[in-house]
């Protein structure tokens, strides 16, 4: 049987080619468990310059810090450090001793804000982190083959955006929570002796209990 094909039939043919080399080309490449999509960690400086004396600072300086403070709503997972010039020891307290009341502790070392910090001042920094994933969700595949066996683009983004969402310090995803160095174990221990002083339900045997005739 002989097939005679057009000039028409010839340009379909090629298109239809192309289209496929095409889609073939925009298969996913991640042939391995390991997501792509994984949470990236920013942080974000805030920065707060204070007027301190030999003894520290003064009763209107301490009300400005806490108003400060409640406006930035710190809590848990924001880092407080102290930029003093002249690394007065009565300034950090009395920062420190603001600082707890909002269950923060005051870190050593502080980064690096614009500015220049003058004798007299002190600058608080507020670093706070915030976790997320870029480029989810990603319903950019659509091919309905997948010629590689690989994983497709959004791959990740569910699992790793609800972790992003849900971890309550974003600086774990970075490195893991360090440990206090106390121990732990006396706690434990006295749930587990006493389970085990606990003298057993069945040693002083059955006891007698008086039963009636349902019948009299």
């Amino acid at each position: 049987m002989l097939i005679r094909i057009t000039k028409p039939a010839t340009a379909a043919l090629a298109l239809t080619l192309g289209l496929s080399l095409a889609a073939c080309a925009g298969q996913p490449s991640n042939r391995s468990l390991e997501s792509v999509k994984q949470p990236v960690v920013e942080r974000t400086n805030f920065s707060l310059d204070l007027s301190t004396g030999s003894d520290g600072l003064s009763i209107a300086e301490q009300r400005r810090l806490d108003s400060w403070f409640k406006t930035m709503d710190v809590g848990y997972g924001d880092r407080i450090s102290i930029d003093d010039p002249l690394d007065n020891q009565s300034t950090r307290e009395d920062i420190a001793a603001i600082a707890a009341r909002y269950g923060l502790l005051v870190s050593d070392g502080a980064p690096v804000t614009e500015g220049f910090v003058e004798a007299g001042n002190s600058r608080v920094v507020i670093t706070r982190s915030r976790a997320s994933v870029p480029g989810c969700p990603d319903w950019d595949d659509r091919a309905a083959f997948n010629y590689t066996n690989a994983t497709n683009s959004g791959f990740g983004c569910a699992v790793n955006g609800n972790l992003a969402a849900m971890v309550a310090d974003p600086e774990h995803l970075v490195h893991g929570a360090t440990g206090t160095g106390e121990t732990v174990i006396m706690t434990s221990n006295k749930a587990i002796d006493s389970y085990r002083q606990q003298t057993p339900t069945g040693e002083g045997g059955l006891t007698a209990s008086a039963t009636s005739d349902a019948g009299s």
